[in-house]
């Protein structure tokens, strides 16, 4: 028996090679244009223009980051990004929220077909919006405006969140408000203190979700905010540091380790819950 399991461990290493070194590959190709980003910002600029790049910077220098720091607006620009990506992503989660119920908990007419155009605006593209979204700003006088694009930026991410959180909904069994109810809890109260707790999951991994694509969006934000300097975001800051005389490279590369930490530090402090959320809630429909 035991001559059996030593033959057998090294035949199942064998066969997971070929899957340990896809990994591998995969891993490395995601992960270093993250780690060139990260190098070329603590690179002199003299290493950045050589025709002899390096993988590891011979000296490191923060001076990039000064100069990115030190930039015009650029708490201005912070500000901007942190308040239209947070108010899209709580009003996103406040109106998915109570969609969400209405289609996993209620029986009403249109049921299936709301649910329907729901994954319909899911899959379309949302850049092919762009026009006649610009349209309709220009004619209601919106252009150049934060609400309008935190108007943009919740209805991208309010599907999959609608998607999401009815999954979940639909998972919780109903009984469990019902001996609320039967208690004396009235049905928001009943969903307020059963169901709600355990959405947790859920709405972590659609605020992921919904952080993730405001914060990182450029077309509406650079087509949109063309005028006013003072209600640009950080993706459109970073367009900045290129000139009718080349690119701050040193300088573009600091900028972007600055932004992506943000996103970075809300996707390790959530890890845990992104991926039980977003299983748990295609379980049930």
């Amino acid at each position: 028996m035991t001559t059996t399991r030593r033959t057998a461990a090294p035949r199942r290493a064998l066969r997971r090679l070929p899957l340990n070194a896809a990994a591998t590959l995969t891993v490395v190709l995601c992960l270093f244009p993250v780690y060139w980003m990260v190098a070329t910002a603590f690179k002199p600029s003299r290493d950045i223009q050589s025709y002899e790049p390096r993988l590891i910077p011979r000296e490191w220098t923060f001076e990039h980051f000064r100069t990115a720091v030190q930039a015009d607006s650029f708490a201005l620009f912070w500000r901007n990004s942190i308040l239209v990506t947070l108010s899209a992503v709580l009003l996103a989660l406040v109106v998915a929220l109570g969609a969400a119920y209405a289609v996993a908990r209620l029986r009403w007419r249109g049921r299936r077909q709301f649910m329907l155009a729901v994954f319909i605006a899911q899959m379309a593209p949302w850049e092919s919006l762009i026009i006649p979204i610009y349209i309709i700003s220009r004619d209601t006088n919106m252009l150049d405006r934060l609400p309008t694009l935190t108007l943009i930026y919740f209805m991208i991410t309010l599907p999959f969140t609608v998607v999401v959180l009815r999954g979940f909904i639909a998972g919780i069994p109903p009984e469990l408000e019902e001996a609320a109810q039967v208690d004396g809890c009235t049905r928001v109260g009943a969903f307020r203190r059963i169901a709600f707790p355990l959405l947790a999951p859920g709405l972590m991994a659609t605020s992921l979700f919904g952080f993730i694509t405001a914060w990182n969006e450029f077309t509406y934000a650079n087509f949109l905010i063309i005028k006013q300097q003072d209600s640009r975001t950080l993706p459109v800051w970073l367009s900045s540091f290129q000139t009718t005389f080349g690119t701050d490279w040193g300088a573009t590369m600091a900028a972007s380790t600055l932004f992506a930490l943000p996103a970075l530090i809300v996707f390790l402090a959530l890890q845990r819950h992104v991926t039980s959320g977003l299983t748990a809630g295609g379980v049930k429909g």
